[in-house]
């Protein structure tokens, strides 16, 4: 790779740590292509980006990006040891849980080096279960919405019980409250 290439690479991956609120950086050596594919057509399926790179570019772009858009990821840059692959994508716990489906299938990697979701680093592997129970923005939005909705299904299922008429509904509001 000459260093216009190596530049161009750190000036990308740079731009996508700036852009990213989520990515991960995990260890899928000792894959073999058959699994590799898997996990690939898997992350494909799920709209997350994995690359491989070297963890020197990866280093760089990290540096570049921190300087960029005032982000620490020293405890990133200190997991880059052996081989690193970067998942990139939109949703934070979507990563961690592809991970966990694809060691059920008896596969030890991928490895959770470190993680970084919305300005906080996760690092090891034992937080993959933290990062996989974590809700995404439009579960949170469910949530919300689910617990506004109870108090009025309720009244409308009591408005509804009285057979819709004025003595009905007198009648249901008078069994609540007695």
């Amino acid at each position: 790779m000459t260093r216009a290439e190596k530049t161009a690479v750190i000036d990308e991956l740079a731009q996508r740590f700036t852009d990213s609120k989520y990515f991960y950086v995990t260890d899928c050596s000792e894959l073999t292509v058959e699994k590799n594919n898997q996990l690939r057509r898997l992350c494909f399926e799920k709209e997350i980006e994995l690359k491989v790179v070297k963890n020197t570019l990866i280093q760089k772009a990290l540096e570049k990006a921190a300087k960029e858009n005032s982000n620490q990821y020293e405890e990133v840059i200190n997991t880059l040891k052996g081989f690193s692959a970067l998942m990139f994508t939109e949703t934070g716990n979507e990563p961690a849980k592809l991970i966990k489906k694809f060691r059920e299938d008896k596969n030890e990697k991928p490895l959770l080096k470190a993680a970084f979701i919305d300005g906080d680093t996760f690092v090891g592997d034992e937080q993959v279960d933290t990062l996989a129970k974590l809700k995404s923005k439009n579960e949170l939005i469910a949530d919300v919405i689910a617990l506004l909705e109870s108090p009025m299904k309720n009244v409308l299922g009591a408005l509804q019980s009285g057979g819709n008429t004025i003595g009905g509904i007198l009648k249901a509001l008078e069994e609540r409250e007695g």
